[in-house]
């Protein structure tokens, strides 16, 4: 079909702007429409305003063109919904929050990036009465990429033969035109686990875990409330509903549910996760602990060892992963990494490894008929790994960018 001119975003929130911005600073596209599916203040200026600024990264002028950036976003036509953007027409749609209903066909839409959040079913029917992920494709897509993991009530069974879950620079040379309709490109710390992972799992020293553990420092985002919030019907985890302004907030994540499903191998280790919400506005922290059987060498040292860690991701950094990751030997703290274009940033100087041993009482090697057994020590090696990613744009919603024009250019 090859690359599609027209882009289409369902929903302008934090995810669906920022998906906006990535495009209008290049050339994939050269029309993009937006259906925000609602009246939006008392003009289309209105929504000018709103895609033209940033509390977190500034004015759109300055994200595109630096300081010497000149602010290009105008009105062009109120009724028809039409803004001009540096160069791209931009179409807004008002009216239709049902993705069936949203006339993608006649925008000349074929692949859309659905960034609302509130549709991630992938089983469920187009025709749904609260709506659907395939409503999209029911008016007139070809694909639909979710910015979001699939949801659904049917966890633990396969995707449907339509879906897959990819991620940029992972596994997204798996998408087939041919066959996937439905994408989802994980979250944003499936994203940045799964770069910080890969590496390590490509070397032999390192590829055999034990255990592995995660929690992920991440900051706010929209779906917790500014103040103290009533929970809602059936909601089990009332921290949720605490103001994200004044709390640090203890709550769960799907990351490594998600991330067996793009990296199968990651399913035979005892892989935990969580997650700590900190009142910030972009810029997350996971702290990867991983547990190796390692050996001692003849020298006395073990061979998993932080400096051998830290050549991991030096070697990837310059290598298989460059433009990914990143290895940085500096101490930063999180402002330093917002709107850093990587899937992760490994934080170098606070690897950290300890070495402990297990005593296994084994059979002695000896001709006797006793029952003699000998002590053997076993190495065991716990490795701690910090991996800074922007949340918002840096680390997401480039990766995800890359992927839709993936998918575009093959489709």
């Amino acid at each position: 079909m090859g690359v599609q001119r027209t882009l289409g975003i369902n929903g302008l929130g934090r995810i669906g702007k920022l998906v906006l911005w990535y495009h209008l600073g290049r050339d994939d596209f050269e029309r993009i429409v937006v259906n925000v599916g609602r009246p939006v203040g008392t003009s289309l200026d209105a929504v000018v305003q709103y895609i033209a600024k940033d509390s977190t990264y500034g004015p759109l002028h300055r994200f595109l063109h630096g300081q010497a950036g000149v602010r290009d976003v105008q009105v062009v036509d109120e009724q028809r919904g039409l803004i001009s953007a540096y160069g791209k027409e931009i179409v807004i749609l008002r009216e239709a929050r049902d993705p069936k209903d949203i006339p993608w066909k006649d925008a000349g839409v074929s692949l859309v990036v659905e960034c609302t959040g509130r549709f991630r079913d992938p089983y469920a029917e187009a025709d749904s009465p609260k709506g659907a992920l395939r409503g999209h494709l029911a008016a007139g897509a070809w694909a639909v990429v979710q910015s979001s993991p699939f949801k659904s009530g049917q966890q633990g069974t396969p995707l449907p033969d339509d879906a897959a879950i990819l991620i940029h620079g992972i596994n997204d040379y798996q998408f087939d035109p041919a066959r996937h309709r439905l994408v989802s490109a994980a979250s944003c710390t499936t994203t940045a686990l799964a770069h910080m992972l890969r590496p390590l799992l490509e070397r032999d020293l390192t590829r055999n875990m034990i255990t592995a553990g995660m929690s992920t420092v991440h900051a706010a985002t929209n779906s917790q409330p500014v103040l103290d919030a009533v929970p809602g019907a059936g909601a089990t985890d009332l921290r949720k509903t605490r103001s994200a302004l004044s709390n640090v907030v203890l709550t769960s994540t799907n990351a490594a549910a998600a991330l067996e499903q793009v990296m199968p191998e990651i399913a035979r280790i005892g892989f935990m996760a969580d997650s700590v919400r900190i009142p910030t506005a972009s810029v997350s922290l996971i702290i990867l602990n991983v547990t190796f059987q390692s050996e001692t060498l003849p020298d006395g040292t073990i061979d998993v060892e932080r400096e051998v860690i830290n050549a991991i991701y030096r070697d990837a950094a310059q290598g298989e992963a460059q433009g990914l990751l990143v290895f940085s030997d500096e101490q930063n703290v999180s402002a330093d990494m917002l709107g850093e274009n990587a899937a992760v940033v490994i934080e170098g100087v606070e690897t950290h490894t300890r070495t402990g041993f297990i005593d296994l009482q084994v059979p002695a090697q000896s001709g006797g008929g006793g029952a003699s057994r000998q002590t053997l020590r076993v190495p065991l090696t716990h490795v701690k790994v910090f991996g800074w990613y922007d949340n918002e744009m840096g680390s997401y919603t480039q990766r995800l960018g890359e992927l839709t024009t993936h998918m575009a250019e093959n489709m």
